[in-house]
């Protein structure tokens, strides 16, 4: 039988904190930078519709460019929203403001619908969003994105 020791110098030790010492992190932040290195397609939304993250497959499956370069834009504007008709019309602000990373901000609900993006040829992409909250009220969405193939 061998014999194993391990030293404990140097082991992490979670220090306790009261909450006034604690340095709080809202939701919104952890998901921010939690979406930006993810693999997945998802983006984050503050309450205002305004991008705060999108993940790097998430920026391209929307053709958003760099996400660097998608933060702080509207999502309702930064897309080319259109609508499910043969003739594919731009979406107008009143329907654009239901795609479910709004609708999930607006309901304070999870919200999961399609979304069709303008392109060559349109995309139909599965949303699911889900409202992150800061203390009480919702302060934004984490939405998730799949392609829908035909």
């Amino acid at each position: 039988m061998a014999h194993v020791e391990l030293s404990l110098s140097g082991a992490f030790v979670p220090q306790a904190r009261t909450p006034a010492e604690a340095e709080f992190v809202t939701s919104v932040e952890r998901w921010t930078s939690t979406v930006t290195t993810a693999d997945e397609p998802c983006l984050v939304v503050d309450n205002n519709g305004l991008i705060l993250a999108v993940s790097p497959s998430g920026s391209e499956l929307l053709g958003l460019g760099k996400p660097a370069e998608a933060l702080g834009q509207r999502l309702s504007s930064a897309l080319r929203l259109i609508d499910f008709t043969a003739g594919a019309g731009q979406l107008e602000d009143p329907e654009a403001e239901k795609i479910p990373p709004l609708l999930a901000v607006r309901s304070e609900s999870l919200a999961r619908g399609l979304m069709r993006v303008a392109g060559e040829p349109p995309l139909t992409v599965d949303a699911i969003a889900t409202p992150l909250r800061s203390g009480e009220r919702v302060a934004g969405s984490l939405t998730f994105l799949s392609p829908v193939r035909y």
